[in-house]
């Protein structure tokens, strides 16, 4: 068969199936992507029938994780990275050495030697960023304090698997030669990594949205999303052959810079279709890879396996967020997320079997969790959202939780409550230190709080949605509530929260949309501002004013 008649059908057979059992699959109440694994399944070289072509179905599906990582960085600004570092660098180190370990001692149990061990532990040990993406985005918590936490702690797993590249090699040398060769070869990519972000965040940074804005100027639909498109592939490409990042990373770089155009959420529409189509080939393709025989013939090293992917990534996960003091919600949500294997898995098997460091069950086994996890994690999620609506309100233990005994009794009655120091309620608490009106922030991120106090600005920890939280920043003495978020859902449970503890209180909200706006003011939950409708009011204002000083004589436009 000729090679694009290959392709076609290859794709063909991908689509037109994932579609049949993505459907059949939603039907009985579980998630698509089961259906596209299995479709995978039945396509590959390990069932009979029709066998697509391998290589180009992984070869697009590389597509699809670019574009779902650029994506995520559309959605995710350097400072939403920065506010999380304290925990993602630190945690996703931890978490990646315990699962390492974890691989590497199961391993030398079964007789295997500590090079294999040391791979299959490291394959273990990095989490799917497509099925993290999938499974906070279908739950609304992909720009949330918990979803840019997991993102931070995948952003940092990424770079981790380049140094890890770069290693493996030196450990198949297995002789001193290897290690003289080790060092050099790992300052130098250290040294390219940081050249790529150097040279990111300086000409990538102007060019980037330069080149949004260039092509808006058209007025062309198509070619706008063909610079969306050429930006993130392009981008992802040269960062791989220029600088040996991975084109995952390298995406996600290109979104996060073209997140500082205002034609940024516009980008994120127009790639939407794309993006979700090619992630289908993904987890295709990952079908593919799966060998069933290696569930009969392996079932206790299957289970073992499986069980350091989903328990003790996930209990590691857990106690080390718990032991940065964030909630066992944030906890747990972020632990669900990381309770599965995925694409840089098998980017780091199939680099160990090229070594001859991985036998062939072994890359069998790590396909075989991957399948198993990506399967298994929305049921994660689902356990880790019931144990959350269970759990009691965040006691005091937590210094971050309560303001310090030392705050003035005057600064914390007729003040404001100001939930979310993001980008808008960040402006607003400078308004309002600069007319010397107190108030408090409630703040789900635990790095910026210990920045406001920092800075003496009187702060508590937590999810405002709790009552715990509000009652700690006083909401019982306040004049006024100001929720700087815009999720409706969140937003309706803090202002009944707030209106019990003070019937009196003045609210204003904050939303992204007009479906929004006018449910939340039909139900008179407080005075609601949108984005959109209040800069449009801000500049008819400066229209009139200078209408007016420029036609001093005229009738007045108000």
């Amino acid at each position: 068969m000729p090679h694009d008649v290959s392709l076609i059908a290859a794709v063909a057979a991908a689509f037109g199936l994932a579609l049949a059992l993505g459907l059949a699959a939603q039907r009985l109440g579980i998630p698509p992507l089961v259906g596209y694994l299995v479709a995978g399944i039945l396509i590959g070289p390990a069932t009979p029938g029709y066998v697509a072509d391998l290589h180009l179905t992984q070869q697009l599906a590389e597509l699809g994780v670019m574009l779902m990582m650029f994506g995520v960085g559309l959605h995710f600004s350097l400072d939403d990275l920065l506010a999380v570092r304290r925990i993602a660098v630190p945690g996703a180190l931890v978490q990646m050495a315990v699962a390492t370990t974890l691989g590497a001692a199961t391993a030398a149990a079964w007789g295997w030697a500590p090079a294999s061990g040391l791979v299959l532990g490291l394959a273990l040990s990095v989490a799917s960023t497509v099925v993290l993406l999938r499974g906070l985005e279908a739950r609304g918590l992909l720009a949330s304090v918990d979803g840019r936490i997991a993102v931070g702690w995948l952003v940092v797993e990424d770079l981790a698997v380049v140094l890890i590249l770069v290693l493996l090699p030196a450990v198949a040398g297995q002789g001193a030669g290897a290690d003289r060769d080790l060092w050099p070869q790992f300052v130098v990519t250290v040294a390219k990594v940081v050249a790529f972000i150097l040279v990111m965040f300086g000409a990538g940074r102007r060019a980037l949205p330069g080149l949004l804005w260039f092509v808006a100027r058209t007025g062309s639909r198509e070619l706008f999303t063909l610079a969306v498109i050429t930006a993130a592939i392009g981008v992802a490409v040269a960062a791989a052959n220029l600088f040996s990042v991975s084109y995952a990373l390298g995406a996600f770089f290109a979104g996060m810079l073209l997140r500082e155009s205002a034609l940024s959420h516009r980008a994120a529409e127009e790639s939407l279709p794309l993006r979700d189509a090619f992630s289908v080939l993904f987890f295709v393709s990952v079908g593919m890879l799966f060998e069933p025989t290696i569930v009969f013939r392996e079932p206790l090293k299957l289970v073992a396996v499986l069980g350091i992917v989903l328990v003790g990534k996930t209990a590691a996960a857990v106690l080390l967020v718990r032991a940065f003091r964030y909630s066992l919600g944030t906890a747990l949500t972020v632990g669900a997320g990381l309770a599965q294997i995925g694409e840089f898995s098998f980017i780091v098997a199939a680099l160990g079997r090229r070594l001859d460091l991985l036998t062939a069950d072994g890359e069998s086994l790590v396909v075989a969790v991957a399948l198993l996890s990506i399967t298994l994690n929305p049921l994660f999620f689902a356990a880790a959202e019931a144990i959350r609506s269970r759990l009691p309100p965040a006691g005091g233990a937590d210094p971050l939780a309560e303001l310090p005994g030392t705050v003035r009794p005057e600064e914390l009655s007729g003040h404001v409550v100001l939930v979310g120091h993001g980008r808008v309620g960040r402006r607003i608490a400078e308004a309002l230190q600069a007319r010397r009106i107190p108030f408090v922030v409630a703040e789900h991120n635990r790095e910026e709080v210990e920045r406001l106090r920092s800075r003496k600005v009187l702060a508590v920890a937590g999810d405002a949605t709790e009552p715990a939280v509000l009652i700690q920043a006083h909401v019982a003495r306040a004049a006024v509530l100001v929720v700087a978020t815009p999720d409706a859902s969140q937003i309706r449970r803090m202002v009944e929260t707030a209106r019990a503890l003070n019937p009196g209180l003045a609210v204003l909200l904050r939303t992204h949309s007009e479906g929004d706006t006018e449910i939340l003011r039909r139900d008179g939950m407080g005075t609601v501002f949108m984005g959109e409708a209040e800069l449009a009011r801000a500049m008819t204002d400066r229209i009139v004013a200078d209408w007016a000083a420029r036609h001093p004589g005229a009738e007045s436009l108000t």
